[in-house]
């Protein structure tokens, strides 16, 4: 009992170390998170899976398609003026080793996410519902600031401390079958609810990164609001309530998103033509 108190007593004890040591702050928002995976760690771990699938489906691949050509263009605008923003603002280590890659897959489906190091993905199925570049400014700014703000490494190390996986130390983190699992989870590109009240936490955070992003990258953020309010009408009424969703309710979104524009607009500044 005693030998067993202890070992539960050095756990608290390597786990609070760890949980003090590891903690940063969100650019923009200021939040204190922690982030117990290095960032390389994830960065391999990303590079795999993005590989993996891209493999696995239909990646629309012609240089002369519009539509891919609008996706790396908006990606790539947007990618510039984050790492110049963080550059200028001494926080370069956010996008240290970023390699940006931008591909558009041919899927109803109407999503798209970003990885660690820079890996974007879009479904030809969001592009109907984004109609134009800037409101698909907005998808690609709420994107990137996922990556920029690590929410995925957050995701991650909140369902490693919870599983009790260990951390500091191993060797091979980026070959477990079940990191691998919770690290699909954490960026939306694997079933399951995930712990909702950071997700929630998160979507919102990203929404206002975002905001400002597309802003910094010449883009209008007053797009925002009525690209929401046509994925709202898109859900028809079918989407779940907040409670049990990984995205907060369209209502408290746009509420956000319209609390956020004064700031958003002091970034704002239209791109020449």
């Amino acid at each position: 009992m005693m030998k067993k108190y202890l070992l539960h007593s050095l756990v608290a004890v390597t786990v609070a170390v760890g949980v003090l040591s590891s903690c940063s702050r969100v650019p923009l928002t200021g939040r204190r998170q922690l982030n117990l995976i290095p960032e390389s760690t994830m960065d391999q771990m990303a590079v795999s899976e993005y590989k993996s699938f891209l493999s696995s489906n239909k990646v629309v691949s012609s240089s002369s398609n519009k539509n891919v050509a609008l996706v790396q263009r908006v990606g790539s605008r947007i990618a510039a003026a984050v790492t110049e923003y963080l550059k200028e603002n001494n926080m370069s280590d956010r996008v240290a080793g970023y390699q940006w890659e931008f591909n558009l897959v041919d899927s109803k489906e109407a999503n798209a996410w970003c990885m660690p190091g820079g890996k974007v993905v879009v479904y030809t199925g969001l592009l109907p519902i984004t109609q134009d570049e800037t409101s698909l400014a907005v998808v690609l700014g709420h994107e990137i600031a996922h990556a920029i703000a690590r929410h995925g490494n957050e995701r991650m190390s909140q369902q490693l401390v919870a599983q009790g996986i260990q951390v500091a130390g191993a060797v091979a983190l980026d070959r477990s079958p079940q990191v691998q699992n919770i690290f699909l989870q954490s960026f939306g590109i694997g079933g399951g609810l995930g712990m909702l009240a950071f997700s929630r936490r998160d979507e919102l955070e990203a929404d206002e990164l975002g905001l400002i992003f597309m802003a910094m990258a010449g883009y209008d953020p007053r797009a925002a609001i009525p690209f929401w309010e046509r994925m709202s009408k898109m859900a028809g009424g079918s989407a779940p309530p907040e409670l049990l969703s990984d995205h907060p309710s369209d209502a408290r979104r746009i509420a956000q998103i319209q609390n956020l524009m004064p700031t958003a607009l002091k970034y704002y500044k239209p791109a020449a033509r």
